[in-house]
Order: C-alpha cells, then structure tokens, then sequence
C-alpha cells in the first residue's frame, strides 16, 4: 500500500513496485489525480486521508508492506502537529491491521544536532520516523538529504539558480556539505526496503558518492550543462527569509517550499553510515555521481520524458474543492463568464490547441498581463506561473499548468481547470471541443467563480471589466490558432506567460 502516489517520490515508486512482481494499492484523497497515469489500471486505488483512522485501516487490509510518502512540506503554521497526527493514525493502523513492514522516506539530519536545533523540517521527519519505528511493525526509514531527478523541487531549485543567475549574491547555508543523491538510487532503495527481512528494523543514510557543498553543487551543474563558470558572491547576513523570497523570484519553487528546504541547509548533511548495501546491494555503477545524476536529469528534461514532478503533489492550503454541480451551491452565488465561437477546422486539431495551452505555449491573451499576475501571486505567497505544464502537448488529471490544477480531462472533449493562486474565492476555467447537430465545430469556454465574503463579491465586480477583452480574446486566438493550417498548439506568436488582463491568476474569470 502507498500513500503519495500523486506525489514526485510515490509517482514512480508505484510502477517500479509492479514492475518489480508486486500488487500495489494506493490511498490518495482524490483518486481522479491517478486516473491518467500510465499504471492506473494495474492498481487498486482507494479513497481516504493519512489522518483518518478508518481510510488508513481500509487500505491497509491484506497489505504485507506500507509506504509513508507523505509530508507537510510547506503547509505553514501547524505543519508538525498534522505530521505528528498522520504518522501517528499510520502507525496504529499498521499493527492493528498485521502489515509486516513500513517503509518512510524521510530527511538526512546531522548527528548529534538536538531536535530544538533542527529546521522545523527536518525536526518534522526525524518524528515521523521515531513514531513509525516505535509502532511495533518492523520499519525502514530512509533517510536523504537533496535528490536530483528531473522534476524534483531540489533539482529545479538547483537548475534555475544557475542556469538564470551568471553572477549569484548567495546566502550562507550555500557553503554547508550536502550529499546528493540520484532520484533512481532512491527508487532503488525503496524498491529493495520492501524485501528486508523481519528483524531488521532501524533507520538507513542514502546518499551518492558525492560529497560537496551547495556551491560546488551549482558549479557542477553549470559544467554539466555546458554553462559558462558561475561567479557566486556569499553574502553572510542574507537571512533565510530573503534567501528564500530570492529563491522563490528566481525559481519556480515558491517561497513556503523553498524556505524549508534552504532552512534544511543550515546543518551539514552527509551520510554517517551505507549499511542499507548489505540488505539492497548496490548494482555496477550505482550508486550514481553527482555528474551522471545532473546529466540524466538533464536529459529528460530536455527529451519531455518528466514523469513526476514537485508539483505533481497538491500546493498545501491550496483549494481542492471540486467544481459545484448546483449552482446555488448551498445558496451561495457561482458567478460565470461563457463563451462559444464556431471553428474552422476538426474537434481533434481544436482539442490539440486546448491541451496545449499554459507553459510556453502561454494563455492565448496578453502575455504581459498573465506575468504580471503571477507575479504578484508570488509577491503574497503564492505558486504564480512558473510552474509551467510536466509535459508540453498532454495533460493528465492532477497536473499542475501554471498556476492551475488539472481538476478533469475528457480527452478530446473537456478540460477543467481549477485555480490554485491566492484568491477571495474558489475558480474554475472549462474548454470545449464539441461538434454540434449541425456537425460543425463549437470552441466553449466557461470561467467560474465562487466568492468567499464581501471580497469575493468585490474582487468578480473589479476585474468583470475586462472580462471581454481577457476572455473574448483567448476565445478568439484559441480558435484562431486551431484553424491555421500549421496549427501544433502554441499560441501565435506568444512566448510563455498568460494572457490577459489578469491572466490566468485573475478574476474568476478563468484567470486565477
């Protein structure tokens, strides 16, 4: 059984699992989000949440093996106390249900440093590990200090710091000993942990050969990727708080993600010990070198072969309320915006124009504006668009796009989004490709908006203005783009970036 599925790690343990012989089961809060995955019909998804006490004893019945991959990470103030809460219910649904073995991944945490003295983090993921090891199930925890794999939020930190910044002013913790290790010797680990044998219950260090500190690190990755040199000027009183602002401007990684994982970097984390070989030997060449991890992570970067990524995982504090089916909504208001225009051209090349939107491609509408919004989510904490899209031509339900969350896919028909900046309400965004009785093509486009409170109502109310130029205006280049012969997808002549008058993290309007 494994918690996380949707997750960057729990995403591509799951085919490794049954790529390995295993029946897998997962629990997830929102099945939908791993509907679209390769794997998703050769394993028994459940529903139900790592704090509720039933969900958990559900899914673990039968189970010989459970994966703990779930982390606060970033859910701001009360985090330890909802990890503390959920590894607890885990823990005591294990030994009540018979599982043989857990397995957690947790953080590397330097020896001898006391708790109070540890990032609130790493503090976090060495309780997680002592509640489940004290469960009276066997457990494997795993501990890993940065992991380099495409799409991991250590690696996209690392690769816009460096690929972004030629002259970086940097704060201290750049200068601490980490040791990386490659997103594959992970898997590989975890894999193994599910085999070891009964008495064996106790934490392992993982890490790669490679011991170095974060400057180096952006050094090597600079060499690796064919940079020139990075001239990197430390800074000693740049605080962790604008380190972190500075790493949410320059990365996609946000300011609540980014904070921990640079807070983490205060203390020296290396291996102590690499006995997990005796129980998981490590194959020829493994475990990889910092080099061969960039290079690989790299690779499918550049190829679009990113399976998982940091944001495959829902943004803490996030809405995940699915889209009203009464409008009323328990009496509340739904405002909406609609749009319909006919199309030259076949539902299918109109539904490649759909599919295609956000990332690079842009929204199809003023550009500048689309920044400019999310920008300023990002200015009050939140994702704004440099997420940008896991894979450039398809969606999957539970995708991150921007600052949106692929809430459903009817393949060549539908896609929903729903908005996922800083917001006095919930939204939505809905694109259709139907063919109508007539049989001819019909683009539709739906925006929706539940306020929260007077400020809701106020914020539809100032951005309703400019509702036919953001909204008309995708609606007519979305069309537009799908009728030109050469149509692929991308927006005509737009680089990334929104496209409106409060693009995509706008009004309700669908820009969120």
């Amino acid at each position: 059984m494994v918690t996380g599925a949707s997750g960057y790690i729990g995403g591509r343990l799951v085919p490794e699992l049954l790529d390995a012989g295993y029946r897998v089961r997962c629990l997830a809060r929102t099945p939908s989000k791993l509907r679209d995955h390769p794997w998703a019909e050769r394993v028994e998804t459940v529903r139900g949440d790592v704090t509720d006490p039933v969900s958990v004893r559900d899914a673990m019945r039968g189970a010989d093996v459970a994966y703990y991959l779930v982390h606060a990470l970033g859910a701001g103030r009360g985090f330890e106390d909802t990890d503390r809460r959920a590894a607890t219910v885990f823990a005591d649904a294990a030994r009540a249900t018979g599982v043989r073995r857990l397995v957690y991944l947790g953080g590397l945490t330097p020896a001898g440093v006391p708790d109070q003295q540890l990032s609130p983090h790493l503090r976090s993921r060495r309780e997680v590990g002592r509640i489940l090891l004290a469960s009276g199930v066997p457990t494997t925890v795993l501990r890993a200090a940065v992991i380099l794999g495409s799409g991991s939020a250590s690696f996209e930190m690392l690769r816009y710091l460096t690929e972004r910044l030629p002259l970086m002013v940097t704060p201290r913790w750049l200068h601490t000993r980490i040791q990386p290790i490659a997103v594959r010797d992970v898997l590989r680990y975890l894999v193994g942990s599910a085999a070891m044998p009964p008495e064996v219950s106790r934490v392992f260090d993982i890490g790669g050969p490679d011991v170095l500190t974060y400057r180096d690190l952006m050094r090597r990755h600079a060499a690796v990727a064919g940079l020139p040199p990075r001239l990197i000027l430390p800074v000693p009183l740049l605080t962790l708080r604008l380190s972190s602002l500075w790493v949410g401007l320059v990365t996609p990684v946000p300011a609540s993600i980014a904070r921990p994982l640079a807070d983490s970097l205060r203390h020296e984390v290396v291996c102590r010990e690499h006995d997990i070989a005796r129980y998981v030997p490590d194959p020829p060449g493994a475990p990889l070198g910092v080099d061969d991890a960039l290079a690989l992570a790299l690779r499918r970067v550049r190829e679009a072969r990113v399976t998982t990524r940091w944001s495959s995982a829902s943004v803490p504090g996030a809405p995940s309320d699915p889209l009203p089916t009464d409008p009323d909504w328990a009496g509340g208001s739904l405002y909406t915006d609609e749009r319909e225009r006919l199309v030259d051209a076949t539902p299918e090349r109109l539904w490649r124009v759909i599919e295609g939107v956000g990332g690079d491609n842009g929204w199809y509408s003023f550009p500048l504006a689309w920044a400019v919004r999310g920008w300023l989510d990002r200015l009050v904490g939140g994702v704004g668009l440099r997420r940008g899209r896991r894979d450039a031509a398809r969606l999957r339900a539970g995708d991150s796009l921007d600052f949106w969350r692929v809430e459903e896919i009817e393949r060549g028909r539908l896609l929903r989004l729903r908005a996922e900046m800083r917001l006095p309400g919930l939204a939505w965004l809905e694109m259709y490709a139907e063919r109508d009785e007539r049989g001819r093509t019909r683009y539709r486009q739906r925006a929706l908006f539940h306020p929260r409170g007077l400020l809701g109502h106020a914020y539809w109310w100032s951005v309703a203005p400019f509702h036919a130029v953001v909204f008309g205006g995708m609606a007519r280049n979305i069309t537009r783009a799908a009728e030109r012969p050469e149509a692929t997808g991308t927006a005509p002549g737009r680089g990334p970036g929104p496209g409106h008058v409060h693009g995509p993290g706008a009004g309700p309007e669908g820009a969120r």
